[in-house]
């Protein structure tokens, strides 16, 4: 049948799937310069996660290829139009993570307004600094998502369960569905930021979202709630690096127009282990867990090998995410 590439990891039970169908299954990790001499070339089919680029280059070396799957949400690290211009579709697993990303989303903005990671490190240096670190609820505050897709719609519920009131920008998306899930859809980015104290991203990474969270962004959040309460400013990336400036957060966190932050993602992965915004006292962070869990993985495997398949197969298949480029 068909010899696939997996470059980043899949778990044992998708491996086996792909195997019990008749493929030949390669599970090593390939560096650039290998992946820039044609590696893949002698491939059907190539699995990633976000460690391996395939840049146009390296697909243009790759032409054995009849599938380009990302095994999970965001494909920044593919290049679309290139695969489309080869006529190689590229396939994700968009929902596999889902409750996995939204959960952690609750998890870093519980940790945020509580001084949870704050208070670990104060104990762990034998400090009782409780006057210190009296937080603020989240009932009673505006939460602004960018992006009110799959995860986003899931953390809006989660929030409005605990009394927040929710917000959203997503100029893709039809009015109606914000409605419905009871949420005040905003026509800029910029009437978001200057509604809600607590901001959670959830968009891709593009041209059109690249620092889209930036100094003058945070510096519009009001930094006190509806409910009168001066809860500060809070902001929560789980979504992909580059969305948020980084250099401006440490700017915002420095001089107070930012009160907290959170990142899951950086735009430069791993971050060095000197990098500065961890040291900061009010940021606190996750090395990319969003979809890290025992169940995002089986299902994110199980899902990616099924589409690769149906690909292979010629069957439908509704997760290709480069139809407007294939040729």
């Amino acid at each position: 049948m068909a010899k696939i590439a997996v470059t980043d990891g899949l778990s044992a039970e998708a491996k086996v799937l792909l195997e019990k169908n008749g493929h030949e299954v390669v599970v090593k990790f390939y560096e650039n310069s290998e992946l820039e001499l044609g590696v893949l070339n002698d491939f059907d089919a190539v699995i990633v996660r976000s460690a391996t680029k395939l840049t146009a280059n390296v697909i243009a070396k790759s032409t054995s290829l009849k599938v380009i799957a990302r095994a999970g949400v965001g494909v920044d690290n593919i290049d679309l139009e290139a695969a489309g211009n080869e006529g190689i579709p590229v396939v994700n697993a968009p929902i596999a993570s889902t409750q996995s990303v939204l959960e952690l989303t609750i998890g870093h903005l519980l940790s945020s307004v509580r001084h949870l990671p704050k208070s670990d490190r104060s104990m762990r240096e034998g400090k009782w600094e409780k006057k210190q670190l009296k937080g603020s609820e989240l009932a009673g505050k505006n939460l602004g998502l960018v992006g009110f897709g799959r995860i986003a719609q899931g953390v809006g519920s989660i929030a409005q369960a605990l009394g927040m009131t929710v917000h959203a920008y997503d100029p893709y998306l039809p009015p109606k569905i914000a409605k419905n899930q009871n949420t005040r859809l905003h026509k800029s980015v910029e009437t978001l930021f200057s509604n809600c104290t607590h901001i959670s991203i959830h968009c891709n990474l593009t041209d059109e979202t690249h620092h889209l969270v930036n100094y003058d962004m945070i510096s519009k959040m009001p930094g006190k709630s509806n409910d009168g309460i001066q809860c500060g400013n809070h902001v929560i990336n789980c979504a992909r690096g580059g969305i948020v400036n980084e250099d401006d957060v440490l700017k915002a966190l420095n001089d107070g127009s930012l009160s907290t932050a959170a990142l899951d993602v950086f735009e430069e992965e791993p971050v060095p282990a000197d990098y500065e915004l961890c040291q900061h006292p009010n940021f606190h962070s996750t090395p990319h867990i969003g979809a890290s869990t025992i169940e995002a993985q089986r299902r994110v495997g199980l899902d990616i090998v099924n589409n690769v398949m149906a690909v292979l197969s010629k069957k439908k298949c509704d997760y290709i995410v480069n139809k407007s480029h294939l040729k």
